[in-house]
């Protein structure tokens, strides 16, 4: 219990810095209201969580204790879907009806799509 606990903890630790300095740096090039920071971490996100599940089913190079390391801990630190959810209630708080309902489509079909788009990369090799 405390081996896993450190572990998705060492994962989450790194997922979360990554999710700080690509959200910094998505924010640099797109400065508009539209979420955008939060869209892209959810969607590659996804697809890395995507790999990894297809790479632990298909091969041995992750062992039990590496896929924890990576799917609950990088990819559950990286990736903001509580964001998206503070996100969409800002937009929806702030009247922007179009962008909110592009918003949570393009997060939720997207992310989808980059996960079968994960595992279909890896079982193709």
């Amino acid at each position: 219990m405390l081996k896993m606990f450190l572990i998705t903890g060492a994962g989450g630790f790194l997922g979360t810095g990554l999710r700080y300095l690509s959200q910094r740096f998505i924010a640099h090039y797109f400065t508009v209201s539209f979420p955008y920071g939060t869209l892209i971490i959810n969607i590659t996100g996804s697809l890395l969580i995507g790999i990894i599940f297809a790479l632990s089913e298909k091969t041995r190079i992750l062992t039990p204790d590496m896929r924890m390391f990576l799917a609950i801990g990088l990819c559950g630190g990286y990736t903001t879907f509580s964001s998206f959810a503070l996100d969409s209630y800002g937009l929806l708080k702030d009247s922007q009806y179009l962008y909110f309902t592009t918003y949570l489509f393009s997060s939720v079909i997207l992310s989808i799509l980059a996960v079968i788009a994960g595992i279909w990369f890896i079982k193709s090799l």
